[in-house]
């Protein structure tokens, strides 16, 4: 079984140094995780920066760990970044969860005009919060060094994120070309457009055409809003390991 991952403060520390973990992340490791003395585990700043080391003492919401190894997540050429649009339900979070799973380095929340779900106000504020907890959460069940940045935006914001991509994919059931027979530029952000249930509208669909935006299909069938990024990011990551090399793993 791999170590846990736990996202601290690291600071600089070094070989033999240590880390102090506090607050609500200790609490959790030690009192849910049951974490003990002697345990080896990941610590993480959530920005790409990791250390591995044994844990040396506990306390109720405290524990301390010295490090063994430093590790991080090095830079990519591509950004994978995808804009979800809301879904009833559980099935915006699902999404989120699973497209952190496998890679997603930005997921915006998008409010498309066939969303049955409405984030207004206060209610759109804690909803947001909540992608950002379950980002979080999903970051450190995947191991992953880097926590997704999670936003929202407008229809109109979402088109200004088409034009400053180096590649913006619609994914849409209707599409002519296959996600398979692409060619990704040498590097920049690649843009996933994900929509909601009842699909994407015809209108929403010609404004992110005019702005650049490529229809795109990943599967002869018609895949839930929840789990179409998800597979379209795992394609997509074949895509990039095999026109410049996987991607590192800096735990192996």
């Amino acid at each position: 079984m791999s170590d846990a991952l736990f996202l601290a403060e690291i600071g600089q520390a070094g070989i033999g140094g240590v880390v102090e973990v506090t607050g609500d992340e200790a609490r959790h490791a030690v009192t849910v995780k049951r974490t003990r003395v002697g345990e080896s585990v990941l610590l993480s700043d959530g920005a790409g920066r990791a250390v591995r080391g044994c844990i040396t003492s506990t306390g109720k919401d405290r524990f301390s760990v010295e490090v063994t190894e430093i590790l991080g997540s090095p830079a990519q050429p591509h950004r994978f970044v995808v804009v979800q649009a809301l879904a009833k339900g559980d099935r915006s979070e699902f999404a989120v969860e699973i497209m952190t799973e496998v890679g997603a380095d930005e997921i915006i929340a998008w409010q498309a005009s066939r969303s049955i779900v409405r984030w207004r106000g206060e209610r759109g504020a804690k909803s947001l919060g909540r992608w950002a907890a379950t980002a979080r959460e999903a970051t450190k069940q995947s191991r992953r060094f880097r926590i997704p940045r999670v936003s929202a935006a407008s229809t109109g914001q979402v088109v200004e994120r088409i034009r400053s991509a180096a590649l913006a994919l619609v994914l849409h059931e209707a599409a002519e070309q296959s996600i398979t027979h692409l060619t990704l530029p040498g590097e920049g952000d690649v843009l996933l457009i994900v929509g909601p249930e009842g699909g994407i509208s015809p209108e929403e669909l010609s404004w992110f055409q005019e702005a650049g935006a490529v229809p795109i299909r990943i599967s002869d069938g018609v895949l839930r809003t929840s789990t179409a990024g998800a597979v379209a990011l795992g394609q997509l990551s074949v895509l990039a390991a095999n026109q410049q090399g996987p991607r590192v793993d800096p735990r192996l």
